[in-house]
């Protein structure tokens, strides 16, 4: 229930001229907002990341602590496809679409909340009128009886009123600040969403190109093991070895080619993958891809600077902050409810009998009526309301908290999973010639009857697995490397000079709804940080 007080402007026009003026008064002189005034929460400091200072030497970790840009990161890898993939989803991936629809969104929920400051008009109008009054009415009978009275006259009027409330205790502008805050985060949120799908891209491609190593090698494999199927089949045709021979380099051939249609299946299913994150249909990616090329490989180390550059780089560390100052602002709006509320309302125009007169100055009509409205019979639901907002805050700054520290884990797991699949790959490297050599000796042994099959099998077996190995391990260091400039907070950079939809899409929007300059208003250089 609301205790309300108005009053019009002929019922002392005195006091209420003076309740008026020091309303506007305390507005225009920008007077304190009540409510919390936002800053950053604290969070860990950590000076210095663990996997880049470990005793091993820069050229085993892949790794310096000097501070890079990281920008365009997928260019170090030095494929020309990759840079073509990435730059399609960008334009045209539909997830980053709506991350930058929100955007958009956002910019006119500021214009919302800014607009609340100014006077706001409740309608404007114009009508005309003819009355005829009855000549049978008693006091016009009796005002005939002195003058000749016209009994039907016109009236034409046009005007318009308009309300303001004078924002006294700041929760409109508390409201502005949320809505600009959001925006904010909305535009971090974007910033996030080209991370991840830079991201995102670069792994599946490499996880497609690993997979056609692996196929490369299992046919080389297949084609090695029908040429031993053959010798043993000649050697049991002339009587050196038993029928065992035989049936044991079939089942190894077979158990090789099984392999192969698994395989396969993954390379469809990484490029349908890939697909949907270019927002195309999965039928282009055979044609585009092709079915043969190696995992991308780069040879730049990686300046992982220091973790205080990190907090000024993640989009989603800037977006948690921003989500928390956006509520800490409505805790503000929430407290203005507990005061009285100003405002004035008033409308003016013109009326007159002839349309000619209309617009005369002696025609102008209008009113002024201040007024203050105080939510004074509540229970407790006002105080409620701040409490609810203080509480939703609370949450938000646990939430930056949480993202900070998740965001330093996440560097740290890339950083040691990345130096650990490079020293991986010396290892394995080391193991696959050995193995080769081994399977080559085996057989050189079995040809002149010095060894037995089973040594061939056990040897090939092991050049197999040792091969499938390292392309495990060489694709893990660049699928690696990958989340390592993802969790650096890399790749958002490049919307720097754009907007947040593709050119069409803006066209038809502005085709569709009135945007104003709103779909210009901001251009994609706008930093998040």
């Amino acid at each position: 229930m609301d205790g309300t007080a108005e009053c019009g402007t002929q019922s002392r026009p005195g006091v209420w001229r003076a309740l008026a003026a020091t309303a506007l008064g305390a507005s225009l002189a920008g007077c304190a907002m009540v409510g919390p005034n936002f800053t950053a929460p604290k969070t860990p400091e950590v000076k210095a990341w663990m996997a880049a200072n470990t005793p091993s030497p820069d050229s085993a970790t892949g790794l310096t602590t000097r501070s890079a840009p990281v920008t365009d990161w997928w260019r170090t890898f030095n494929d020309k496809t990759l840079d073509a993939l990435i730059a399609e989803a960008y334009a045209q991936n539909l997830t980053l679409q709506m991350a930058g629809s929100r955007v958009l969104q956002a910019r006119a929920q500021l214009g919302i909340a800014a607009g609340e400051l100014f006077p706001q008009s409740q309608s404007v109008g114009a009508s005309a009128s003819r009355t005829k009054v009855s000549e049978n009415l008693q006091f016009v009978s009796d005002i005939e009886r002195f003058v000749d009275l016209d009994t039907t006259f016109d009236t034409r009027q046009i005007g318009f009123d308009a309300t303001w409330e004078i924002d006294v205790w700041g929760g409109i502008r508390r409201n502005v600040q949320s809505a600009e805050a959001n925006l904010v985060a909305q535009v971090a949120n974007y910033d996030d969403a080209l991370v991840t799908l830079t991201g995102d891209v670069a792994a599946v491609y490499i996880n497609i190109r690993a997979i056609q190593e692996a196929l490369v090698i299992t046919r080389q494999n297949v084609k090695l093991q029908e040429d031993a199927l053959k010798l043993t089949e000649l050697r049991f045709q002339n009587g050196v070895t038993t029928d065992l021979d035989v049936q044991q380099a079939t089942a190894l051939l077979n158990d090789t080619r099984a392999t192969i249609p698994a395989l396969e299946s993954d390379e469809q299913q990484a490029k349908n993958a890939l697909a949907v994150l270019l927002a195309v249909p999965p039928e282009q990616m055979n044609v585009r891809l092709g079915n043969t090329a190696r995992i991308p490989v780069s040879r730049v180390k990686v300046g992982v600077g220091i973790p205080a550059e990190l907090l000024r780089r993640r989009p989603d560390v800037r977006a948690a902050e921003m989500e928390a100052a956006a509520q800490s602002a409505q805790i503000g709006v929430a407290i203005a409810q507990l005061y009285p509320q100003f405002g004035l309302a008033g409308d003016i125009g013109w009326q007159a009998s002839g349309g000619r007169s209309l617009f005369s100055a002696q025609s102008v009509a209008g009113s002024l009526t201040p007024g203050v409205r105080w939510n004074v019979l509540n229970y407790g639901r006002l105080k409620n309301n701040v409490r609810a907002q203080d509480a939703a805050f609370q949450g938000l700054v646990a939430n930056y908290q949480n993202t900070v520290l998740a965001a330093y884990a996440e560097v740290e797991n890339a950083m040691v999973a990345y130096a650990g699949a490079r020293r991986q790959v010396a290892y394995l490297s080391d193991s696959v010639t050995a193995a080769k050599k081994a399977a080559d000796i085996a057989m050189s042994q079995y040809s002149d009857g010095i060894a037995d099959y089973q040594r061939v099998l056990d040897a090939q077996r092991m050049a197999l697995g040792a091969e499938a190995k390292l392309v495990q391990a060489r694709s893990a260091v660049s699928e690696n490397l990958v989340a390592l400039y993802k969790a650096l907070g890399g790749g958002w950079q490049i919307r720097a000079g754009r907007e947040f939809l593709p050119d069409e899409t803006l066209a038809e929007m502005a085709y569709r709804t009135d945007w104003g300059d709103l779909l210009q208003k901001n251009p994609r250089g706008t930093s998040t940080q």
